[in-house]
């Protein structure tokens, strides 16, 4: 039997009503287009799972530039900050040079940060996925031999390698260690939605610990906070409920700088506090906060390291990352419950 014929650049132009020359600027990213019709071009490449020879182009004009894409959601975050610091220490060794873009998580604007990327033929792509985006439009792409890398969150429609940190076993021993001390009434405050990758595997990890320390799991305490203000005014909520916390684990170092802020807030100096990820002050309060530290740096330069991997010509399947987390005890996990 026949292979099926390969989807060509004629196809895509067919379906769409426009020359061959227009799709190859929309998908090259070398040319003026209206944005109407870049988005009838790549629904039409998504449609017919049109794969684009980047590896044919590259030859044609030289070769890829000398670049590597990151796309991060958010510039102001230290954590991402380390990460992209990991991967250009990584790179450089090669020669190649860092080229960043926020998504704000924002899928579309992620979607677009990579087309402009693989328009500029970047090296490689590195993406911590925007919360809901799909993508599945890079499957042509790494076909092709792109090297694509997740970092922080696996990426959703595309089997590719990704990078993460080891989001449940850290809460778990983030919670147990709280337990340990003698809590019982621990509240959980993460980021939203509640879907997000590492939400939902810290959320996981801290219901593990209460599971084993036989502790009901109670959904009054699992709060929400996207941004410190948001973390700080739910905190002040459970702090004023008619059952407190006696401690709280919060998931990320935003959630855990506006549990500070409520805590202070509520003038309470007594609640228990376990941050996932560490903060920049972290030592410096009284007392101290106890941390379950990831190593973003070490994220950076294993998502970098796999990358490089692909370009010197690794093909084999995809493949998982798990970067451990570590319990730093400073002082602030370490609080008895209150009376």
């Amino acid at each position: 039997m026949a292979s099926p014929r390969r989807t060509t650049l004629h196809d895509v132009a067919q379906e769409v009503g426009v020359s061959a020359k227009t799709v190859s600027r929309v998908l090259n990213g070398d040319g003026p287009t209206s944005e109407a019709t870049r988005a009838k071009v790549m629904a039409a490449v998504d449609k017919l799972g049109f794969q684009p020879n980047l590896m044919a182009r590259n030859m044609r004009v030289g070769g890829p530039d000398s670049t590597v894409g990151l796309i991060i959601p958010d510039m102001g975050n230290p954590f991402f900050g380390t990460v992209a610091g990991g991967i250009e220490s990584a790179v450089r060794e090669r020669g190649l040079t860092l080229l960043m873009g926020s998504s704000a998580d924002d899928p579309d604007r992620e979607r677009a940060l990579i087309t402009t990327f693989l328009g500029r033929r970047v090296s490689a792509l590195m993406v911590v996925p925007a919360a809901a985006a799909d993508h599945g439009h890079l499957r042509a792409a790494r076909t092709a031999g792109m090297p694509v890398v997740f970092l922080d969150r696996p990426g959703t429609g595309l089997t590719a390698d990704s990078v993460v940190s080891s989001n449940r076993d850290g809460t778990r021993e983030g919670t147990t260690h709280l337990i340990t001390g003698g809590h019982r009434r621990i509240a959980f405050i993460g980021d939203r939605p509640a879907t997000l990758y590492t939400r939902r595997e810290r959320l996981a990890g801290y219901r593990e610990a209460l599971e084993t320390a036989h502790l009901p799991y109670d959904r009054s305490l699992v709060l929400d906070g996207h941004t410190e203000a948001e973390a700080a005014e739910a905190v002040l909520r459970v702090l004023h409920s008619p059952h407190p916390p006696t401690a709280i684990l919060a998931a990320n170092n935003f959630a855990a700088m506006g549990t500070v802020r409520g805590m202070v807030r509520a003038g309470r100096r007594d609640i228990a506090l376990v941050s996932f990820d560490d903060l920049p002050f972290a030592e410096v309060l009284e007392p101290a906060i106890t941390t379950v530290a990831q190593d973003p740096a070490a994220i950076g330069t294993a998502a970098a390291e796999i990358a490089l991997a692909r370009l010197d010509g690794d093909r084999t399947r995809a493949r998982t990352v798990t970067v451990p987390t570590r319990l730093i005890p400073r002082g602030s996990g370490e609080l008895p419950p209150s009376a």
